[in-house]
């Protein structure tokens, strides 16, 4: 069992490196992803990690150490998967609204290819015909995750190919040539009931009779993580018994046996980061007390875009009495972490930590305000290394022409 990273350790970090600091704990991703493998072992099962959440290049190695694939939906994703070593037909490359010159760069690099939606898929078609095997993104009208701002399988979703033009991408498939070696699925983030990834894999079994020769189904992710202590995770064992269920069924039924694949990217690396700030000012008004930091939504913008719930945790004074404060930053825009949060007694100088912030939190930092991007750091084995350095003021100017 895996020792989660100390308030000491975290302070140290601080202490060398300078705040704010994102700091990645290498053995907590290697848990989960275990986690993942052990609760799927029934079925042949592959994951692929989700880059977006967290594209540094050493995260993205130490995943392919465990063994681990890689999604990604950028190009540029797909050059650091490259870079870092992976195989080509070990990276998925799934674009979204994107030029086709994108979409033929990935042919040339030789990553496999999910097109989701019915232009791309016919222009796919009548350019490489059954030259180069694709997956297809299918948006099976299920509402998962939350919200809107979460979710990505329902009707008025951007992602995907309606289930409803299952005909039309028969026609396509059959007038092009297309060899159709996988289908894909994702309905969104923070899905705690497995029910809803079973009812998505009942919509592709009707979807996979319908392709011969069918590989894989790709069920995307979405398992929710917990970010409160009462907060319910996704039961992976529960969810791969049945999948294993289902999948034997479904053989027995069609003859047919595809691997599942699945794409957890926040899963893998949400628990494993912190961004550790310095609290700059306590500051009180008629009203409230305000824990101002040194940093803001520039290098954590999930509170602010998602109203998503951040841990705090006082790692200077974690005997301290509780007390109330509103945590802010240091940005000239409203950036409010936390209204009205129980933490131990602040001071000036104290460090605060800000859990689960390894999955979209550099990831979506920015120059806001020309503030500096934060630098990263990864503890393995008890050792904290520089894996990005903090931005210097020449950054800022790096591509400006003056």
């Amino acid at each position: 069992m895996f020792q989660p990273l100390s308030n000491q350790q975290l302070i140290d970090v601080a202490d060398e490196f300078g705040t704010p600091v994102y700091v990645y704990h290498a053995e907590q991703i290697t848990e989960r992803y275990n986690k993942l493998t052990d609760a799927f072992k029934g079925h042949p099962t592959r994951f692929f990690y989700a880059c977006k959440a967290l594209t540094n290049i050493n995260i993205v190695k130490h995943i392919k150490k465990l063994g681990g694939l890689l999604d990604c939906v950028s190009i540029n994703e797909v050059k650091i998967g490259l870079l870092a070593g992976y195989d080509p037909q070990d990276i998925l490359f799934t674009p979204n609204c994107v030029d086709f010159d994108e979409i033929k760069d990935g042919v040339e690099l030789g990553v496999r290819i999910n097109i989701d939606s019915i232009p791309i898929l016919e222009r796919f078609g009548n350019h490489y015909g059954g030259s180069y095997p694709v997956c297809i993104r299918i948006n099976p009208h299920i509402v998962a995750g939350g919200n809107y701002k979460i979710s990505t399988g329902h009707i008025d979703s951007k992602f995907g190919i309606s289930i409803h033009q299952l005909r039309h991408i028969e026609r396509i498939v059959k007038t092009t040539g297309l060899h159709v070696q996988g289908l894909h699925m994702h309905t969104g983030s923070e899905i705690k009931d497995i029910d809803v990834f079973l009812q998505g894999l009942d919509v592709m079994f009707g979807v996979a009779t319908h392709f011969k020769g069918l590989e894989f189904i790709d069920l995307g992710s979405g398992f929710k993580v917990p970010y409160k202590d009462d907060d319910q995770e996704t039961d992976v064992y529960a969810l791969g018994a049945s999948v294993t269920e289902a999948v034997a069924t479904f053989k027995q039924e069609t003859g047919m046996d595809p691997e599942i694949w699945f794409e957890p990217g926040k899963y893998l690396v949400c628990e494993c980061g912190f961004l550790v700030v310095k609290v700059n000012l306590i500051k009180h008004t008629t009203a409230t007390v305000f824990a101002g930091v040194n940093s803001g939504f520039n290098h954590l913008i999930r509170p602010m875009l998602y109203e998503s719930y951040h841990r705090i945790t006082n790692i200077s004074n974690p005997n301290g009495a509780d007390r109330i404060y509103t945590v802010v930053g240091n940005i000239c825009e409203t950036d409010t972490f936390a209204w009205d949060r129980v933490l131990k007694e602040v001071k000036e100088g104290d460090y605060l930590a800000f859990h689960n912030a390894g999955a979209y939190g550099f990831e979506m930092s920015s120059n806001f305000n020309s503030r500096l991007k934060p630098a990263e750091v990864m503890v393995e084995d008890g050792v904290a290394r520089l894996i990005r350095k903090r931005n210097e003021f020449e950054d800022l100017l790096s591509n400006q022409i003056y």
